[in-house]
């Protein structure tokens, strides 16, 4: 892989990350409700499942999918449901204003549930495994040893991934301190939850 196209790769992999999506929406309503540091859990969560994800797609697993509608759709209806229970749980959601100076709400979700969620999340979408199959091959030489290659690749995309989190999650932040109103925090939890639920209705047409 020459440089010329690592940076090639590198462009196309940060705008893509940078567009929302569940695993930048997850991070910026965890960073809204439990705050910065504490979103840093939900991004580890989602940090983690991606890169397992596209380990597996360069390992051939998106070939299984492929291969396997009844896997697919396995996968993805269990995508589905998870989106669309996060939609609803948001669009319930208190409409109570976010307090910022209470800690002790923000300690009532630990560390490990709110990685658990975004590593959940994180592995909802069996799409990113045939973007993987599809997109990772273009940037590789075949007359070159492949494995260090697609670890680059992979090792690229997290730390684009991260550096949106970050943004996000900061993102998140400062939006909390506008969310002081009833009106408002009800709004957000709406529009957040419709956002969720149109992402598992999109998946639901997926097919491989």
């Amino acid at each position: 892989m020459t440089i010329h196209t690592w940076w090639l790769f590198f462009a196309a992999v940060f705008l893509l990350c940078g567009t929302p999506g569940p695993n930048m929406l997850h991070v910026l309503t965890r960073s809204v409700r439990w705050g910065a540091r504490r979103s840093i859990a939900a991004m580890a969560g989602c940090l983690t499942a991606l890169i397992i994800v596209l380990a597996a797609s360069a390992a051939g697993l998106s070939a299984v999918l492929i291969a396997s509608p009844l896997l697919f759709d396995v996968v993805r209806y269990g995508g589905v449901a998870y989106l669309i229970y996060l939609g609803i749980r948001a669009w319930m959601g208190a409409d109570a204003p976010i307090d910022l100076g209470a800690d002790q709400p923000m300690r009532s979700l630990s560390l490990a549930a709110l990685f658990r969620g975004g590593f959940i999340i994180g592995l909802s979408n069996p799409k990113l495994l045939l973007f993987a199959t599809a997109f990772f091959p273009q940037f590789v030489d075949k007359s070159a040893p492949q494995l260090p290659q697609y670890a680059v690749l992979i090792l690229t995309f997290a730390a684009a991934e991260s550096f949106w989190y970050a943004v996000y999650g900061l993102g998140g932040q400062t939006l909390a301190t506008y969310l002081t109103k009833p009106a408002l925090k009800r709004a957000f939890n709406r529009v957040t939850g419709g956002i969720f639920i149109g992402f598992g209705a999109a998946l639901l047409v997926t097919r491989p």
